[in-house]
């Protein structure tokens, strides 16, 4: 079998269709295509076809995934929940979260120190509410510590600029108190601000 066309596809220019005995058989990323070594004329094997389907799915599914991250970091659970929705094997699974965990997309420590990071500067809030975040991506308990234990945060004045804000909101001191304890607060300091 022969290799009789390659053509840049119109819709997604970093993909490459490539057409054997005049008809198409599979498309490649611009990454896959340069290193394949395929040009018109070649002759190839319905073995070589078969590895080359292969590996545009696992390119197709390496670029939805690096999509996915582009919107904001993500721990390597909610990665491999999100292959296991696409409905891919366990093998494949870990084959993308390897290749993404070698060029640095992902790594739960770091994840963990932005999710810190960003939460204290969009949205103050306290410790044990991080610490419970965190555990929902299921970032291990000796990462969030580790984290935290680098956060020099003043959970007191984050819970005081809290209170401030809502205050008004929440005009039954009970209801005030319970929602500031659904933030992670602890009831003492609470009571200490709300004294205040």
């Amino acid at each position: 079998m022969k290799i009789t066309a390659i053509k840049q596809q119109v819709k997604r220019p970093d993909r490459y269709s490539i057409f054997v005995e005049g008809k198409y058989s599979f498309s490649l990323g611009e990454g896959q295509f340069a290193t394949s070594g395929l040009r018109s004329g070649l002759e190839i094997t319905e073995a070589e076809i078969a590895d080359y389907k292969d590996q545009s799915e696992f390119g197709k599914l390496y670029e939805k995934t690096l999509n996915l991250l582009s919107f904001r970091p993500r721990s390597e659970w909610e990665l491999r929940d999100y292959l296991k929705r696409k409905k891919q094997s366990p093998a494949v699974i870990d084959k993308i979260l390897n290749k993404l965990s070698e060029s640095g997309y992902v790594d739960d420590k770091k994840f963990a120190a932005r999710w810190v990071e960003s939460r204290r500067l969009l949205k103050p809030t306290s410790r044990r509410r991080l610490t419970q975040e965190l555990r929902q991506k299921r970032i291990s308990d000796a990462d969030i510590e580790e984290v935290l234990s680098g956060d020099d945060t003043d959970e007191r004045k984050v819970l005081e600029e809290l209170v401030e804000r809502k205050r008004a909101r929440y005009p039954d001191r009970l209801k005030f108190m319970q929602y500031l304890a659904r933030q992670g607060y602890n009831y003492d300091d609470i009571k200490e601000v709300l004294k205040d």
